[in-house]
Protein backbone atom coordinates (compact mmCIF):
# COMPACT_ATOMS: atom_id res chain seq x y z
CA UNK A 1 0.00 0.00 0.00
CA UNK A 2 1.43 3.39 -0.98
CA UNK A 3 1.95 6.18 1.52
CA UNK A 4 -0.76 8.34 -0.03
CA UNK A 5 -3.47 5.66 0.29
CA UNK A 6 -2.56 4.59 3.87
CA UNK A 7 -5.21 5.74 6.43
CA UNK A 8 -3.84 8.42 8.71
CA UNK A 9 -4.06 8.15 12.52
CA UNK A 10 -5.27 11.53 13.69
CA UNK A 11 -5.47 10.76 17.37
CA UNK A 12 -9.20 10.10 17.28
CA UNK A 13 -10.05 6.41 17.54
CA UNK A 14 -13.42 6.87 15.86
CA UNK A 15 -11.86 8.14 12.68
CA UNK A 16 -9.31 5.32 12.64
CA UNK A 17 -11.96 2.59 13.13
CA UNK A 18 -14.21 4.16 10.50
CA UNK A 19 -11.40 4.24 7.95
CA UNK A 20 -10.53 0.60 8.66
CA UNK A 21 -14.15 -0.48 8.10
CA UNK A 22 -14.33 1.34 4.79
CA UNK A 23 -11.01 -0.18 3.72
CA UNK A 24 -12.15 -3.73 4.57
CA UNK A 25 -15.40 -3.22 2.68
CA UNK A 26 -13.55 -1.96 -0.39
CA UNK A 27 -11.22 -4.96 -0.31
CA UNK A 28 -14.15 -7.40 -0.13
CA UNK A 29 -15.91 -5.74 -3.08
CA UNK A 30 -12.72 -5.74 -5.13
CA UNK A 31 -12.11 -9.41 -4.35
CA UNK A 32 -15.62 -10.34 -5.44
CA UNK A 33 -15.20 -8.44 -8.70
CA UNK A 34 -11.87 -10.15 -9.43
CA UNK A 35 -13.33 -13.59 -8.69
CA UNK A 36 -16.23 -12.94 -11.06
CA UNK A 37 -13.90 -11.79 -13.80
CA UNK A 38 -11.69 -14.86 -13.38
CA UNK A 39 -14.71 -17.17 -13.59
CA UNK A 40 -15.93 -15.54 -16.79
CA UNK A 41 -12.51 -15.73 -18.43
CA UNK A 42 -11.98 -19.48 -17.92
CA UNK A 43 -11.82 -21.03 -21.42
CA UNK A 44 -13.78 -24.08 -22.39
CA UNK A 45 -12.24 -27.43 -21.67
CA UNK A 46 -10.40 -29.05 -24.56
CA UNK A 47 -12.78 -30.75 -26.92
CA UNK A 48 -15.75 -28.49 -26.17
CA UNK A 49 -17.25 -26.19 -28.72
CA UNK A 50 -16.74 -28.61 -31.58
CA UNK A 51 -19.42 -28.52 -34.19
CA UNK A 52 -22.24 -31.12 -33.84
CA UNK A 53 -23.04 -33.58 -36.65
CA UNK A 54 -26.45 -32.01 -37.20
CA UNK A 55 -24.86 -28.74 -38.21
CA UNK A 56 -23.50 -30.32 -41.39
CA UNK A 57 -27.05 -30.96 -42.62
CA UNK A 58 -27.71 -27.20 -42.81
CA UNK A 59 -26.26 -24.30 -44.73
CA UNK A 60 -26.45 -20.58 -45.43
CA UNK A 61 -28.23 -20.17 -48.76
CA UNK A 62 -26.37 -18.52 -51.63
CA UNK A 63 -27.82 -16.22 -54.25
CA UNK A 64 -30.12 -17.91 -56.81
CA UNK A 65 -28.78 -18.74 -60.26
CA UNK A 66 -31.02 -18.08 -63.29
CA UNK A 67 -32.21 -21.17 -65.12
CA UNK A 68 -31.31 -24.76 -64.34
CA UNK A 69 -27.98 -25.21 -62.58
CA UNK A 70 -25.83 -28.08 -63.82
CA UNK A 71 -24.21 -29.61 -60.77
CA UNK A 72 -21.36 -32.11 -60.78
CA UNK A 73 -20.08 -33.87 -57.68
CA UNK A 74 -17.05 -31.58 -57.52
CA UNK A 75 -19.28 -28.51 -57.96
CA UNK A 76 -21.46 -29.71 -55.10
CA UNK A 77 -18.41 -30.23 -52.89
CA UNK A 78 -17.05 -26.77 -53.70
CA UNK A 79 -20.38 -25.15 -52.87
CA UNK A 80 -20.67 -27.14 -49.66
CA UNK A 81 -17.23 -26.01 -48.51
CA UNK A 82 -18.37 -22.40 -48.92
CA UNK A 83 -21.96 -22.50 -47.69
CA UNK A 84 -22.34 -25.46 -45.30
CA UNK A 85 -23.27 -24.41 -41.77
CA UNK A 86 -20.81 -26.76 -40.07
CA UNK A 87 -17.76 -25.34 -41.84
CA UNK A 88 -18.96 -21.75 -41.36
CA UNK A 89 -19.40 -22.23 -37.61
CA UNK A 90 -16.01 -23.93 -37.39
CA UNK A 91 -14.43 -20.98 -39.16
CA UNK A 92 -16.00 -18.65 -36.59
CA UNK A 93 -14.52 -20.84 -33.82
CA UNK A 94 -11.05 -20.04 -35.17
CA UNK A 95 -11.67 -16.30 -34.78
CA UNK A 96 -12.94 -16.91 -31.25
CA UNK A 97 -9.82 -18.92 -30.37
CA UNK A 98 -7.62 -16.16 -31.73
CA UNK A 99 -9.44 -13.69 -29.51
CA UNK A 100 -8.88 -15.91 -26.46
CA UNK A 101 -5.21 -16.19 -27.37
CA UNK A 102 -4.88 -12.40 -27.49
CA UNK A 103 -6.56 -12.16 -24.09
CA UNK A 104 -3.96 -14.51 -22.60
CA UNK A 105 -1.10 -12.78 -24.42
CA UNK A 106 -2.26 -9.43 -23.10
CA UNK A 107 -1.05 -10.35 -19.61
CA UNK A 108 2.55 -10.51 -20.92
CA UNK A 109 2.46 -7.38 -23.07
CA UNK A 110 2.99 -3.85 -21.75
CA UNK A 111 -0.07 -1.78 -20.87
CA UNK A 112 0.14 1.97 -21.45
CA UNK A 113 -2.44 4.41 -20.16
CA UNK A 114 -2.68 8.17 -19.83
CA UNK A 115 -4.76 9.98 -17.23
CA UNK A 116 -4.52 13.77 -17.12
CA UNK A 117 -6.55 15.30 -14.31
CA UNK A 118 -7.21 18.71 -12.77
CA UNK A 119 -8.83 19.22 -9.40
CA UNK A 120 -10.25 22.24 -7.55
CA UNK A 121 -11.35 21.46 -3.99
CA UNK A 122 -12.53 22.95 -0.71
CA UNK A 123 -12.74 20.56 2.27
CA UNK A 124 -15.06 20.81 5.30
CA UNK A 125 -12.93 19.66 8.24
CA UNK A 126 -15.91 19.02 10.51
CA UNK A 127 -17.21 16.56 7.95
CA UNK A 128 -13.99 14.62 8.30
CA UNK A 129 -14.26 14.52 12.11
CA UNK A 130 -12.05 17.51 12.97
CA UNK A 131 -14.23 19.35 15.51
CA UNK A 132 -13.30 21.89 18.13
CA UNK A 133 -10.20 21.02 20.18
CA UNK A 134 -9.44 22.88 23.41
CA UNK A 135 -6.45 25.17 22.96
CA UNK A 136 -6.49 24.87 19.17
CA UNK A 137 -8.17 27.10 16.68
CA UNK A 138 -9.26 24.92 13.78
CA UNK A 139 -10.85 26.62 10.80
CA UNK A 140 -14.16 25.11 9.65
CA UNK A 141 -12.81 24.45 6.15
CA UNK A 142 -9.65 24.30 4.11
CA UNK A 143 -9.35 25.71 0.64
CA UNK A 144 -10.13 26.31 -2.00
CA UNK A 145 -7.03 24.75 -3.52
CA UNK A 146 -6.27 23.10 -6.83
CA UNK A 147 -3.76 20.72 -8.36
CA UNK A 148 -2.99 19.38 -11.85
CA UNK A 149 -1.46 16.04 -12.86
CA UNK A 150 -0.89 14.57 -16.35
CA UNK A 151 1.05 11.29 -16.66
CA UNK A 152 1.55 8.32 -18.94
CA UNK A 153 1.62 5.01 -17.08
CA UNK A 154 3.37 1.85 -18.25
CA UNK A 155 2.91 -1.53 -16.57
CA UNK A 156 4.74 -4.66 -17.66
CA UNK A 157 4.92 -8.21 -16.38
CA UNK A 158 8.59 -9.12 -16.24
CA UNK A 159 8.11 -12.74 -15.20
CA UNK A 160 4.94 -14.72 -14.54
CA UNK A 161 5.20 -18.45 -15.24
CA UNK A 162 1.45 -18.87 -14.94
CA UNK A 163 0.77 -16.28 -17.64
CA UNK A 164 3.48 -17.76 -19.86
CA UNK A 165 1.97 -21.24 -19.57
CA UNK A 166 -1.52 -19.89 -20.25
CA UNK A 167 -0.28 -18.25 -23.45
CA UNK A 168 1.29 -21.53 -24.58
CA UNK A 169 -1.93 -23.37 -23.78
CA UNK A 170 -3.93 -20.85 -25.82
CA UNK A 171 -1.52 -21.34 -28.75
CA UNK A 172 -2.23 -25.07 -28.70
CA UNK A 173 -5.97 -24.46 -28.37
CA UNK A 174 -5.79 -22.26 -31.47
CA UNK A 175 -3.99 -25.04 -33.35
CA UNK A 176 -6.64 -27.49 -32.21
CA UNK A 177 -9.38 -25.21 -33.51
CA UNK A 178 -7.61 -24.84 -36.86
CA UNK A 179 -7.29 -28.62 -37.17
CA UNK A 180 -10.96 -28.95 -36.21
CA UNK A 181 -11.81 -26.58 -39.06
CA UNK A 182 -9.91 -28.81 -41.50
CA UNK A 183 -11.73 -31.82 -40.11
CA UNK A 184 -15.03 -29.99 -40.58
CA UNK A 185 -14.19 -29.58 -44.27
CA UNK A 186 -13.67 -33.34 -44.52
CA UNK A 187 -17.03 -33.92 -42.86
CA UNK A 188 -18.66 -31.53 -45.33
CA UNK A 189 -17.17 -33.48 -48.24
CA UNK A 190 -18.51 -36.69 -46.74
CA UNK A 191 -21.95 -35.19 -46.16
CA UNK A 192 -22.12 -33.73 -49.68
CA UNK A 193 -20.90 -36.98 -51.22
CA UNK A 194 -23.50 -38.98 -49.28
CA UNK A 195 -26.43 -36.79 -50.34
CA UNK A 196 -25.24 -36.35 -53.94
CA UNK A 197 -24.64 -40.06 -54.54
CA UNK A 198 -27.97 -40.88 -52.90
CA UNK A 199 -29.67 -38.47 -55.30
CA UNK A 200 -27.88 -40.08 -58.24
CA UNK A 201 -29.06 -43.50 -57.03
CA UNK A 202 -32.62 -42.18 -56.78
CA UNK A 203 -32.36 -40.88 -60.36
CA UNK A 204 -31.27 -44.34 -61.48
CA UNK A 205 -34.24 -45.85 -59.63
CA UNK A 206 -36.58 -43.47 -61.47
CA UNK A 207 -35.09 -44.46 -64.83
CA UNK A 208 -35.37 -48.13 -63.95
CA UNK A 209 -38.95 -47.68 -62.77
CA UNK A 210 -39.87 -45.96 -66.06
CA UNK A 211 -38.42 -48.89 -68.02
CA UNK A 212 -40.27 -51.37 -65.84
CA UNK A 213 -43.55 -49.51 -66.35
CA UNK A 214 -43.07 -49.61 -70.12
CA UNK A 215 -42.27 -53.33 -69.96
CA UNK A 216 -45.33 -53.99 -67.80
CA UNK A 217 -47.52 -52.01 -70.21
CA UNK A 218 -46.27 -54.12 -73.12
CA UNK A 219 -47.02 -57.35 -71.26
CA UNK A 220 -50.48 -56.07 -70.29
CA UNK A 221 -51.23 -55.08 -73.86
CA UNK A 222 -50.11 -58.49 -75.06
CA UNK A 223 -52.19 -60.28 -72.42
CA UNK A 224 -55.26 -58.17 -73.23
CA UNK A 225 -54.99 -59.06 -76.90
CA UNK A 226 -54.77 -62.76 -76.11
CA UNK A 227 -57.70 -62.55 -73.69
CA UNK A 228 -59.79 -60.87 -76.39
CA UNK A 229 -58.71 -63.52 -78.88
CA UNK A 230 -59.73 -66.24 -76.43
CA UNK A 231 -56.26 -67.81 -76.33
CA UNK A 232 -55.63 -66.85 -72.68
CA UNK A 233 -57.88 -66.80 -69.61
CA UNK A 234 -59.07 -63.47 -68.22
CA UNK A 235 -56.95 -63.94 -65.08
CA UNK A 236 -53.82 -63.49 -67.20
CA UNK A 237 -55.01 -60.02 -68.18
CA UNK A 238 -55.90 -59.13 -64.60
CA UNK A 239 -52.54 -60.37 -63.35
CA UNK A 240 -50.68 -58.29 -65.97
CA UNK A 241 -52.74 -55.20 -65.11
CA UNK A 242 -51.94 -55.54 -61.38
CA UNK A 243 -48.26 -55.84 -62.24
CA UNK A 244 -48.44 -52.72 -64.44
CA UNK A 245 -50.17 -50.64 -61.76
CA UNK A 246 -47.71 -51.86 -59.13
CA UNK A 247 -44.83 -50.62 -61.29
CA UNK A 248 -46.62 -47.30 -61.76
CA UNK A 249 -46.93 -46.91 -58.00
CA UNK A 250 -43.22 -47.62 -57.63
CA UNK A 251 -42.47 -44.99 -60.24
CA UNK A 252 -44.54 -42.39 -58.37
CA UNK A 253 -42.71 -43.21 -55.13
CA UNK A 254 -39.30 -43.15 -56.84
CA UNK A 255 -39.97 -39.68 -58.28
CA UNK A 256 -41.09 -38.43 -54.89
CA UNK A 257 -37.97 -39.84 -53.21
CA UNK A 258 -35.78 -38.14 -55.82
CA UNK A 259 -37.47 -34.78 -55.33
CA UNK A 260 -37.01 -34.97 -51.55
CA UNK A 261 -33.39 -36.09 -51.89
CA UNK A 262 -32.64 -33.15 -54.20
CA UNK A 263 -34.01 -30.85 -51.50
CA UNK A 264 -31.54 -32.46 -49.08
CA UNK A 265 -28.69 -31.87 -51.52
CA UNK A 266 -29.70 -28.22 -51.86
CA UNK A 267 -29.76 -27.76 -48.06
CA UNK A 268 -26.34 -29.33 -47.53
CA UNK A 269 -24.55 -27.29 -50.22
CA UNK A 270 -26.44 -24.03 -49.66
CA UNK A 271 -28.43 -23.58 -52.86
CA UNK A 272 -31.05 -20.86 -52.88
CA UNK A 273 -34.57 -22.04 -51.97
CA UNK A 274 -36.39 -23.15 -55.09
CA UNK A 275 -33.20 -23.32 -57.16
CA UNK A 276 -33.60 -25.79 -60.03
CA UNK A 277 -30.61 -28.01 -60.75
CA UNK A 278 -29.69 -31.25 -62.42
CA UNK A 279 -27.03 -33.77 -61.46
CA UNK A 280 -24.44 -34.23 -64.19
CA UNK A 281 -22.36 -37.03 -62.63
CA UNK A 282 -23.73 -40.55 -62.73
CA UNK A 283 -22.72 -43.51 -60.59
CA UNK A 284 -20.50 -45.24 -63.11
CA UNK A 285 -18.34 -48.11 -61.92
CA UNK A 286 -14.66 -47.19 -61.83
CA UNK A 287 -12.24 -49.79 -60.48
CA UNK A 288 -10.10 -48.57 -57.61
CA UNK A 289 -6.95 -50.04 -56.14
CA UNK A 290 -7.20 -49.61 -52.39
CA UNK A 291 -4.11 -49.30 -50.17
CA UNK A 292 -3.16 -51.98 -47.69
CA UNK A 293 -4.35 -51.72 -44.09
CA UNK A 294 -0.93 -50.71 -42.75
CA UNK A 295 -0.43 -48.08 -45.44
CA UNK A 296 -3.90 -46.68 -44.83
CA UNK A 297 -3.42 -46.53 -41.05
CA UNK A 298 -0.07 -44.75 -41.33
CA UNK A 299 -1.58 -42.25 -43.72
CA UNK A 300 -4.62 -41.73 -41.50
CA UNK A 301 -2.61 -41.04 -38.33
CA UNK A 302 -0.50 -38.51 -40.24
CA UNK A 303 -3.38 -36.81 -42.08
CA UNK A 304 -6.52 -36.98 -39.95
CA UNK A 305 -7.21 -33.45 -38.77
CA UNK A 306 -9.35 -34.58 -35.85
CA UNK A 307 -6.40 -36.68 -34.60
CA UNK A 308 -4.06 -33.68 -34.90
CA UNK A 309 -6.63 -31.56 -33.05
CA UNK A 310 -6.84 -34.13 -30.26
CA UNK A 311 -3.04 -34.12 -29.86
CA UNK A 312 -3.08 -30.32 -29.72
CA UNK A 313 -5.77 -30.56 -27.02
CA UNK A 314 -3.46 -32.80 -24.98
CA UNK A 315 -0.61 -30.30 -25.29
CA UNK A 316 -2.96 -27.46 -24.33
CA UNK A 317 -4.08 -29.40 -21.26
CA UNK A 318 -0.44 -30.01 -20.29
CA UNK A 319 0.33 -26.29 -20.46
CA UNK A 320 -2.86 -25.52 -18.55
CA UNK A 321 -1.68 -27.80 -15.75
CA UNK A 322 1.68 -26.04 -15.70
CA UNK A 323 -0.16 -22.75 -15.44
CA UNK A 324 -2.19 -24.08 -12.52
CA UNK A 325 0.94 -25.27 -10.67
CA UNK A 326 2.58 -21.90 -11.38
CA UNK A 327 0.05 -20.35 -9.03
CA UNK A 328 2.49 -21.31 -6.25
CA UNK A 329 5.36 -19.39 -7.90
CA UNK A 330 6.26 -15.70 -7.39
CA UNK A 331 5.88 -13.15 -10.16
CA UNK A 332 7.76 -9.97 -10.99
CA UNK A 333 6.16 -6.82 -12.36
CA UNK A 334 7.20 -3.32 -13.35
CA UNK A 335 5.25 -0.08 -13.23
CA UNK A 336 6.33 3.45 -14.15
CA UNK A 337 4.68 6.76 -14.90
CA UNK A 338 5.98 10.04 -16.21
CA UNK A 339 4.37 13.43 -16.72
CA UNK A 340 3.85 16.88 -15.22
CA UNK A 341 2.11 18.02 -12.06
CA UNK A 342 1.48 21.10 -9.99
CA UNK A 343 -1.17 23.44 -8.73
CA UNK A 344 -1.91 24.64 -12.28
CA UNK A 345 -0.89 23.48 -15.77
CA UNK A 346 1.09 26.69 -16.24
CA UNK A 347 3.16 26.04 -13.12
CA UNK A 348 3.50 22.25 -13.39
CA UNK A 349 6.86 20.52 -13.22
CA UNK A 350 8.26 17.14 -14.22
CA UNK A 351 7.05 14.20 -12.09
CA UNK A 352 7.66 10.46 -12.39
CA UNK A 353 7.44 7.25 -10.44
CA UNK A 354 9.19 3.92 -11.05
CA UNK A 355 8.33 0.75 -9.16
CA UNK A 356 9.20 -2.93 -9.36
CA UNK A 357 7.04 -5.46 -7.51
CA UNK A 358 7.85 -9.02 -6.49
CA UNK A 359 4.61 -10.82 -5.64
CA UNK A 360 5.10 -13.92 -3.47
CA UNK A 361 2.00 -16.11 -2.88
CA UNK A 362 1.87 -17.36 0.70
CA UNK A 363 -1.66 -18.56 1.31
CA UNK A 364 -4.47 -18.33 -1.26
CA UNK A 365 -7.21 -20.30 0.41
CA UNK A 366 -6.62 -23.51 -1.56
CA UNK A 367 -7.53 -21.93 -4.91
CA UNK A 368 -4.28 -23.05 -6.54
CA UNK A 369 -4.79 -26.61 -5.30
CA UNK A 370 -8.29 -26.55 -6.81
CA UNK A 371 -6.91 -25.27 -10.13
CA UNK A 372 -4.34 -28.07 -10.20
CA UNK A 373 -6.98 -30.73 -9.55
CA UNK A 374 -9.18 -29.41 -12.36
CA UNK A 375 -6.21 -29.17 -14.74
CA UNK A 376 -5.24 -32.76 -13.89
CA UNK A 377 -8.76 -33.94 -14.68
CA UNK A 378 -8.80 -32.10 -18.03
CA UNK A 379 -5.41 -33.55 -18.93
CA UNK A 380 -6.56 -37.10 -18.17
CA UNK A 381 -9.74 -36.56 -20.20
CA UNK A 382 -7.85 -35.18 -23.21
CA UNK A 383 -5.44 -38.14 -23.18
CA UNK A 384 -8.34 -40.59 -22.96
CA UNK A 385 -10.08 -38.84 -25.88
CA UNK A 386 -6.89 -39.12 -27.91
CA UNK A 387 -6.55 -42.84 -27.16
CA UNK A 388 -10.21 -43.42 -28.04
CA UNK A 389 -9.85 -41.50 -31.29
CA UNK A 390 -6.81 -43.52 -32.27
CA UNK A 391 -8.84 -46.68 -31.89
CA UNK A 392 -11.74 -45.11 -33.80
CA UNK A 393 -9.46 -44.23 -36.69
CA UNK A 394 -8.27 -47.82 -36.85
CA UNK A 395 -11.89 -48.99 -36.94
CA UNK A 396 -12.86 -46.37 -39.57
CA UNK A 397 -10.03 -47.35 -41.91
CA UNK A 398 -10.65 -51.09 -41.63
CA UNK A 399 -14.41 -50.66 -42.05
CA UNK A 400 -13.95 -48.49 -45.14
CA UNK A 401 -11.61 -51.03 -46.71
CA UNK A 402 -13.99 -53.91 -45.93
CA UNK A 403 -16.94 -52.01 -47.41
CA UNK A 404 -14.94 -51.08 -50.49
CA UNK A 405 -13.92 -54.66 -51.20
CA UNK A 406 -17.36 -56.09 -50.47
CA UNK A 407 -19.29 -53.52 -52.50
CA UNK A 408 -16.96 -53.95 -55.49
CA UNK A 409 -17.73 -57.68 -55.54
CA UNK A 410 -21.45 -56.95 -55.13
CA UNK A 411 -21.37 -54.64 -58.16
CA UNK A 412 -19.94 -57.41 -60.35
CA UNK A 413 -22.50 -59.95 -59.14
CA UNK A 414 -25.41 -57.50 -59.49
CA UNK A 415 -24.36 -56.59 -63.01
CA UNK A 416 -24.35 -60.27 -63.99
CA UNK A 417 -27.75 -60.76 -62.35
CA UNK A 418 -29.26 -57.97 -64.50
CA UNK A 419 -28.16 -59.74 -67.69
CA UNK A 420 -29.54 -63.05 -66.46
CA UNK A 421 -32.84 -61.56 -65.27
CA UNK A 422 -33.42 -59.66 -68.51
CA UNK A 423 -32.66 -62.78 -70.56
CA UNK A 424 -35.13 -64.72 -68.42
CA UNK A 425 -37.80 -62.04 -68.95
CA UNK A 426 -37.29 -62.14 -72.71
CA UNK A 427 -37.72 -65.92 -72.78
CA UNK A 428 -40.79 -65.72 -70.53
CA UNK A 429 -42.46 -63.20 -72.81
CA UNK A 430 -41.66 -65.34 -75.84
CA UNK A 431 -43.13 -68.41 -74.10
CA UNK A 432 -46.22 -66.43 -73.16
CA UNK A 433 -46.63 -65.23 -76.75
CA UNK A 434 -46.37 -68.82 -77.94
CA UNK A 435 -49.01 -69.87 -75.42
CA UNK A 436 -46.63 -72.21 -73.61
CA UNK A 437 -47.01 -70.43 -70.24
CA UNK A 438 -49.19 -67.88 -68.51
CA UNK A 439 -48.49 -64.43 -67.07
CA UNK A 440 -47.36 -65.85 -63.71
CA UNK A 441 -43.98 -66.67 -65.17
CA UNK A 442 -43.77 -63.29 -66.90
CA UNK A 443 -44.66 -61.38 -63.73
CA UNK A 444 -42.09 -63.33 -61.76
CA UNK A 445 -39.47 -62.53 -64.39
CA UNK A 446 -40.39 -58.85 -64.24
CA UNK A 447 -39.96 -58.88 -60.46
CA UNK A 448 -36.58 -60.56 -60.87
CA UNK A 449 -35.50 -57.82 -63.28
CA UNK A 450 -36.67 -55.10 -60.88
CA UNK A 451 -34.88 -56.76 -57.99
CA UNK A 452 -31.65 -57.13 -60.01
CA UNK A 453 -31.67 -53.46 -61.00
CA UNK A 454 -32.31 -52.38 -57.39
CA UNK A 455 -29.44 -54.54 -56.16
CA UNK A 456 -27.15 -53.09 -58.79
CA UNK A 457 -28.10 -49.50 -57.95
CA UNK A 458 -27.64 -50.12 -54.22
CA UNK A 459 -24.32 -51.91 -54.63
CA UNK A 460 -23.00 -49.22 -56.98
CA UNK A 461 -24.04 -46.50 -54.54
CA UNK A 462 -22.39 -48.42 -51.67
CA UNK A 463 -19.21 -48.79 -53.70
CA UNK A 464 -18.93 -45.12 -54.59
CA UNK A 465 -19.79 -44.02 -51.07
CA UNK A 466 -17.20 -46.46 -49.72
CA UNK A 467 -14.62 -44.50 -51.71
CA UNK A 468 -15.65 -41.27 -50.00
CA UNK A 469 -15.72 -43.00 -46.62
CA UNK A 470 -12.17 -44.25 -47.20
CA UNK A 471 -11.02 -40.75 -48.14
CA UNK A 472 -12.62 -39.44 -44.96
CA UNK A 473 -11.04 -42.21 -42.87
CA UNK A 474 -7.64 -41.30 -44.32
CA UNK A 475 -8.19 -37.60 -43.61
CA UNK A 476 -7.97 -36.60 -47.28
CA UNK A 477 -11.59 -36.21 -48.29
CA UNK A 478 -11.11 -33.11 -50.45
CA UNK A 479 -8.26 -34.67 -52.40
CA UNK A 480 -9.95 -38.07 -52.42
CA UNK A 481 -13.01 -36.88 -54.35
CA UNK A 482 -10.75 -35.61 -57.12
CA UNK A 483 -8.59 -38.73 -57.06
CA UNK A 484 -11.24 -41.42 -56.74
CA UNK A 485 -13.82 -39.94 -59.15
CA UNK A 486 -11.68 -38.98 -62.11
CA UNK A 487 -13.42 -38.22 -65.36
CA UNK A 488 -16.87 -37.98 -63.79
Amino acid sequence: MSRESRPRRCGLDGIWVSNRLWLMLAMLLAGAAIATAQTESIPNAPGQGQPAQGQFAGSVAAEPVPGVLRLSLQDAVDRGLKQNLGVLLSSADIRSSRGQRWEQLSSLLPHVTAGPSINDSKINLAELGFGSVPGLKIPPSVGPFSFFDARANVSQTLFDWKAISNVRASNQSLKSTEYTYKDARDLVVQAVGFTYLQAVADEARVETAVAQVESAKAVYSQASDQVKAGTSPEIDGLRAKVEMQTRQQQLIQARNDLAIQKLTVARVIGLAPGQEFELTDKSLYQPFEAPTVNEALQRAYASRSDYQAAMADVRAAEFSRRAAVAGYFPSLGFNADYGTGGSHPSTSTEVFDVKGTLSIPIFQGGSVHGDVLQADARLVQSRERLANLRGQIDSDVRTALFNLESSAEQVEVARSNIDLAEATLTQSRDRFSAGVTDTVEVVQSQESVASAHEQYISSLYNYNYAKISLARALGTAEEGVKEYFKGK
